[in-house]
């Protein structure tokens, strides 16, 4: 059976589940080093308390009488407990329901609430063709939606209900910094309604991996299913690194899951408020991979030029054939990895490219376009 990347969203009709069409949208801590705060005093070297669980997570107690501290480390229940109150479930109609009976013919998924005014992100496969969007908090309160903001390439999209002082979700800072091995949890509403705000665990099983996306994604062995789409991949701090998105099926093949990774749900998200979508910066050419690169062989292949589509681009003397090899003195050799790059850059700036040419490197100044 062929492998299939599918989206963990879910569908209810007539009382049991199936998928949309052929696609679903969807320990102890690994050791390692910090570096903390610290201070050493007569020989000794003192750790300052606030470093210590900024670092490592959970919390800690000075008991003046006695002059000690007593530090309790997380676990995956206080991960849990500190951020379920954040993730919500999302339930609508889908825009399409062939001949089911509308009274059971629902979708649902997951989101994360980002601002404490109503703001919940969410993947754009779960609402993109949803009407009469319901969302359910952590504790049971039922709120009327609307989708605002879609972005397809990312997969992420925002929804509003009428709120205000709901606890949010803390992303992990960008760039994200996190390693394969390190306790993950995700929180999300797999399979059935009814199973709102699940929690399992497993371990980050790898990063930079680019599966049927555009952009960078997290891959993790926790179990994610049909309706965890948009729930959050929680850090053992609590923080979230990543909204869940994909999962691998296939006859043999098991807890490979995928997330979008907290650095690109900012990146979107920041430019859903400032702009209202994302002002995507591209180079206004159509790109091909290497057969390396599309293999996932590691390269240093260049791309090839397939399509010249603006006029920047045209001036700049760019034609169909030549060969990119660096974008702002870094090289690229997969679709991917000009994305990530030029995420840092908005439309109408320049960047310098290095491309060959009838035979020849050379280095160009181009107007990067809106795409």
């Amino acid at each position: 059976m062929k492998s299939r990347m599918l989206r963990i969203g879910s569908i209810i009709m007539l009382g049991a589940m199936v998928t949309a069409g052929t696609a679903w949208a969807a320990s102890t801590n690994t050791a390692s080093t910090h570096v903390l705060n610290a201070k050493k005093i007569n020989g000794e070297v003192y750790v300052k308390a606030s470093s210590l669980t900024s670092a490592l997570g959970g919390t800690g107690t000075f008991d003046s009488k006695t002059n000690t501290y007593a530090y309790t480390p997380t676990d995956i229940p206080s991960v849990v407990k500190k951020v379920s109150p954040s993730v919500v479930a999302i339930i609508g109609k889908p825009t399409d329901i062939g001949s089911a009976d509308p009274r059971y013919a629902l979708a649902h998924g997951t989101g994360v609430i980002i601002r404490a005014d109503g703001w919940i992100v969410t993947n754009a496969h779960v609402v993109e063709d949803m009407t009469n969007l319901v969302v359910v908090t952590a504790d049971g309160k039922k709120y009327d939606a609307v989708r605002t903001h879609h972005d397809e390439a990312s997969d992420l999209a925002l929804v509003k209900i009428k709120a205000s002082k709901l606890p949010i979700a803390k992303l992990a800072a960008s760039p994200l910094k996190v390693q394969a091995g390190e306790t993950v949890v995700a929180i999300g509403t797999p399979v059935s309604f009814s199973l709102r705000n699940t929690a399992t665990s497993g371990i980050l099983s790898g990063m930079n991996r680019s599966v049927s996306s555009a952009y960078n994604l997290l891959q993790t062995d926790a179990a994610i299913n049909p309706g965890n789409s948009g729930g959050p991949l929680v850090n053992m701090k609590g923080e979230v690194i990543g909204i869940n998105s994909l999962k691998f099926v296939e006859i043999g093949v098991d807890n490979l899951g995928f997330s979008i990774p907290a650095d690109t749900v900012q990146y979107v998200t920041n430019h859903f408020f400032k702009y209202g979508h994302v002002k995507r910066a591209s180079l206004g050419l159509e790109l091909e991979e290497s057969w390396s690169a599309l293999i996932g062989i590691p390269t240093s292949d260049p791309l090839t030029v397939k399509t010249v589509t603006s006029a920047a681009a045209q001036k700049a003397g760019i034609q169909n054939g030549d060969l990119l090899y660096k974008v702002a003195g870094k090289q690229v050799s997969t679709i991917v990895e000009l994305n990530e790059l030029l995420k840092s850059y908005l439309p109408g700036q320049q960047v310098e490219v290095m491309l060959q040419i009838d035979g020849d490197l050379v280095t160009r100044k181009l107007t990067l376009v809106e795409g």
